[in-house]
């Protein structure tokens, strides 16, 4: 038995709680990976897993062995770096899930730079809006918008995304321009809604000026999960959109959008990168993480609302 493959397999067990999973991750077969786990437990005489039709739990002795080999995996793929004849440049596979317009707009554009300083770090990116399962799909990190709903993940904060109204040119010649954001409740407005999985169909945009706060609902004739295809909406007049100001901005310059109520201001939203909590984080973790910090602090620095250009 290698230990460090049963090791591995073990970790991989535990974190996506299916031998099927764990297989397809590291590239075995689901037998390999349980006879792996199986040499595993008869070398320790202990019981790692209690394995059922349906589900796979740890046990309580698995659950202690988890947390110590988790460091043991990492270090190990870490001292490869900080041997004398070694390259000290982090290498290896990085997989990550980022929303989709921040992808396309901001880190690809800027990923040539992060390849010249780390070329031997290969990213394997998942650009979606869908709520990714960290653990269960077997990802490093995941970057998202929003207040962080699993606070059991460890999380970064990236940056504050200031926020905007927008309607197309074609939206404002066929509805009118709305100069009250109350208007947009009216019939004859609508806007393009953003269907967040794990909030449901939408929620109401808080707008404030002064004293005075609007919640607006808006009707809507198209509701969309993706960013990309959601701004596409917008720029084809199908209705209002609240934007981050990053994905905005060449769309104005374009006269492709029109920015809306420049008197009323919206709460900004954080932008975070989690990770797993029980996972060490290693050398192509830490540089990407700061890579991304470094990144967003040119765009939406924490704490500091941007104004459009």
């Amino acid at each position: 038995m290698d230990r460090f493959d049963a090791m591995s397999a073990f970790a991989r067990v535990v974190e996506t709680g299916s031998f099927t999973k764990a297989a397809q991750t590291l590239h075995m077969s689901r037998t390999t990976v349980t006879q792996l786990v199986q040499q595993l437990e008869a070398r320790l005489r202990l019981k790692l897993l209690n394995r059922t039709t349906r589900k796979v739990n740890v046990t309580a002795d698995g659950a202690v062995y988890y947390e110590r080999i988790v460091e043991v995996l990492a270090a190990l793929e870490d001292v490869e770096t900080s041997l004398p004849n070694a390259s000290a440049l982090p290498r290896g596979q990085l997989r990550v899930d980022v929303p989709s317009p921040l992808a396309a707009m901001l880190l690809v554009p800027a990923l040539p730079q992060f390849h010249v300083l780390y070329p031997d770090i290969v990213l394997d990116m998942g650009a979606s809006d869908r709520m990714v399962d960290v653990i269960g799909d077997n990802v490093d990190c995941v970057i998202r918008g929003g207040e962080m709903s699993d606070q059991s993940l460890m999380a970064r904060k990236l940056a504050d995304l200031q926020l905007g109204v927008y309607a197309a040119p074609s939206y404002l010649e066929r509805a009118g321009t709305p100069v009250h954001p109350g208007e947009l409740e009216d019939e004859r407005h609508s806007i393009v809604r953003f269907r967040w999985s794990r909030r449901g169909n939408g929620f109401p945009h808080v707008m404030q000026r002064g004293g005075e706060t609007v919640r607006i609902q808006g009707r809507y004739i198209l509701s969309i999960d993706d960013g990309n295809a959601y701004l596409a909406a917008g720029v084809a007049g199908l209705g209002v959109l609240w934007l981050p100001d990053y994905m905005a901005k060449k769309h104005v310059a374009a006269g492709e959008l029109v920015a809306l109520f420049a008197a009323w201001t919206i709460e900004p939203m954080p932008l975070y990168l989690a990770y797993p909590p029980n996972r060490h984080v290693s050398k192509k973790l830490r540089v990407f993480i700061d890579w991304v910090v470094a990144l967003m602090d040119r765009h939406a620095p924490v704490g500091k609302i941007n104004s459009p250009e």
